[in-house]
């Protein structure tokens, strides 16, 4: 008697302790600096408490993010969701879901949702569109108009009083280069993949360029700079215009103990280019609807807002956008550059294109 009493007492433990978590689990990967992993990790909060049968692994790979994903894509182990950027969905396209059935469209800005597909299939749900601005030290010099052009720019640059700070920021890669190309007509590459980054209309650009630095030192020489970057001699007054994205703002509102504004890069003969990231699917997850569910919930209206909020990103989804209505620094001007805009031209090995002509231009 004494035995199956025992028995029946241990029984109740013995399950206790061999008790699993019963919830499917799916991966999610992306990279992001502490403020976006902080926003991620809410995000994952919430899907959880509203989907409390799935468990989100989230893998933040904030270095060498996509070499990382190329190595779990060629040993079969990828994430069953990852964030990817359209300069990259090109080469991992054949890896992903189709999700052109799981989207609506018309909830994103048209850029974002051609930059998020390949073939006119849909390969990622897009959360942020991307552009460069000029932030500018409204202490040294005036707000210009929106209309306004490089001949514009120039005269700014001639008339700021301060001689002991340089007009503009200046980077030696072609990322900063595509919004001066643009202005000219020209590009890196066409949309059948043909390079033009040597037809007449590019070299006005790349000659434009170069010579803010080396004809008219409007722009610091790398001596001047030193271990500095553009953002820090912005904040110390020694740039008065410093051409980013929308990823500095927080950092800018943060730090700076000036008048700042933002304007949008002078609209010249071809829109600018715009880049986007988005939310993708492993084609071979064994989650698949697990994953979709995550995925919605990321590109959903919560989590974008979620997201804009921060200062990082400038939504995707349409309806966020009016949440871009700071005048204090002329925050609406990242939302007027995307209906002006287009989707940047890439392809298949686009990084790698753009690798070795960073070191043909010498910037």
């Amino acid at each position: 008697m004494l035995k199956k009493l025992f028995l029946i007492l241990l029984l109740p433990l013995f399950f206790c302790g061999c008790s699993k978590d019963l919830r499917e689990e799916i991966t999610f990967a992306s990279w992001g600096s502490a403020t976006e992993v902080k926003v991620l990790k809410q995000i994952i909060n919430d899907f959880e408490a509203e989907n409390p049968k799935i468990r989100v692994n989230f893998m933040h790979v904030p270095q060498n993010y996509f070499q990382k994903m190329h190595l779990l894509f060629a040993s079969n182990t990828p994430p069953d969701v990852l964030f990817i950027n359209n300069l990259y969905l090109p080469a991992y396209s054949k890896y992903l879901e189709d999700l052109s059935n799981k989207v609506n469209s018309s909830d994103f800005y048209p850029q974002t949702i051609q930059g998020m597909s390949v073939n006119g299939k849909i390969y990622a749900v897009p959360r942020d569109v991307s552009s460069l601005v000029f932030y500018i030290n409204l202490d040294k010099t005036n707000l210009p108009d929106q209309n306004w052009t490089l001949n514009d720019l120039l005269n700014i640059c001639k008339n700021i009083v301060d001689k002991k700070a340089f007009c503009l920021s200046y980077e030696d890669t072609v990322y900063w280069l595509k919004p001066y190309l643009s202005y000219f007509g020209g590009g890196i590459i066409d949309g059948s993949s043909n390079l033009i980054i040597d037809s007449e209309k590019s070299k006005k650009g790349i000659s434009f360029y170069k010579d803010l630095k080396n004809k008219y030192h409007y722009a610091p020489m790398k001596s001047e700079v030193g271990s500095s970057t553009s953002v820090q001699m912005f904040l110390q007054g020694k740039i008065v215009l410093y051409l980013s994205g929308r990823w500095m703002y927080p950092k800018i509102s943060e730090k700076a103990d000036f008048n700042w504004a933002v304007m949008n890069f002078p609209y010249g003969e071809s829109p600018q280019e715009v880049d986007m990231s988005g939310w993708a699917i492993s084609k071979n997850t064994k989650h698949k609807d697990a994953s979709v569910k995550f995925v919605q919930y990321l590109s959903g209206v919560k989590s974008s807002e979620y997201f804009t909020q921060t200062g990082l990103v400038t939504p995707a989804r349409i309806d966020t956008a009016k949440l871009l209505n700071n005048k204090t620094h002329n925050e609406k001007v990242f939302i007027d550059i995307v209906d002006k805009s287009e989707t940047s031209t890439v392809c298949k090995d686009y990084w790698k294109l753009t690798d070795k002509l960073n070191n043909k231009l010498d910037l």
